[in-house]
């Protein structure tokens, strides 16, 4: 076992993280410890074969997880993300490692013509579309409702809710019978937070989204879900926290520990897979042991 795979194992075993911030977005790759993407041993089982998937904020952190999963399981991906070209370039190389085929594409997804470039571009790469996965999103975290500019909140409400409605209505002409919308809520819809009342409120509306929008498209026979993750060790928080609650992000879960991004990754897999065919408007919550009615 290599030193990077000690720390890895050792990660999952325990909450102690280093007191840490950078600058937003956030790089994977100076966080400390790095976070888990990846789990070598899980080569894949063609669950995905063929299928082409549109991964938001796929470049890092869930979004990263998901891909690399996706290519382990045959699927061909579009992912989309904003500004970080080296966590990109690095999750395309990891894709490419399992035979994956990927397309990146950069840009704003709170702007809705951006929303149709990305389909448009995927179309004309793989010719269909068959998985959506809105996961791209931002918090900024203020003590007091006071505190939230109103360009803030635009600036969330626009990447977290705004842009899942632009993209998933310029997909749904090109989905079809058996397409899988997935949605990353969070575990602040259900319970709240202090100090992320407008991300609180905008995974509040992926939720309701969610459920909507599975019970508009079951007509069609097309599954929409989503995945509520807990605390996740992700360039988000690192670049939205301050160091003392970095060093005991996730200690308050049952596990007392924070979650990896490869532990979210199979939730994604198993809702667009054909284990999930009779399973639509639904949540699988990944936190760690919190027990959420809802």
């Amino acid at each position: 076992m290599n030193k990077k795979e000690m720390k890895d194992k050792d990660m999952h075993s325990s909450n102690e993280i280093k007191g840490q911030t950078q600058e937003i977005p956030g790089k994977e790759d100076e966080m400390d410890p790095r976070p888990i993407y990846d789990n070598k041993a899980n080569k894949g089982y063609d669950r995905l074969k063929d299928k082409v998937a549109i991964i938001t904020g796929g470049d890092s952190g869930i979004g990263r997880a998901i891909a690399v999963a996706y290519a382990k399981e045959g699927a061909k991906l579009t992912i989309v993300y904003d500004t970080s070209d080296e966590d990109a370039k690095f999750t395309e190389d990891e894709v490419k490692s399992y035979g994956g085929e990927v397309l990146l594409i950069k840009g704003d997804l709170g702007d809705s013509t951006f929303t149709q470039k990305v389909v448009d571009k995927t179309i004309k790469k793989y010719s269909k579309i068959d998985i959506l996965i809105n996961n791209a999103a931002e918090q900024h975290p203020q003590d007091n409702l006071e505190d939230i500019t109103d360009e803030q909140m635009e600036k969330t409400f626009r990447t977290n809710i705004f842009s899942i409605f632009y993209l998933t209505k310029r997909a749904l002409p090109h989905l079809k019978e058996g397409s899988s919308i997935i949605n990353t809520s969070s575990i602040t819809a259900y319970r709240g937070s202090s100090s992320l009342i407008d991300y609180s409120s905008t995974k509040g509306a992926v939720t309701s989204f969610t459920r909507s929008l599975a019970k508009n498209l079951a007509k069609k026979k097309i599954r929409v879900n989503q995945v509520a993750p807990g605390p996740v060790w992700t360039p988000l928080i690192v670049s939205t926290s301050p160091i003392e609650k970095v060093e005991s992000f996730g200690a308050s879960t049952p596990l007392q520990r924070p979650g990896q991004p490869v532990e979210l990754a199979e939730s994604y897999v198993f809702l667009a897979s054909d284990g999930a065919t009779y399973i639509t408007g639904q949540t699988i919550h990944v936190n760690g042991g919190e027990v959420i009615n809802g």
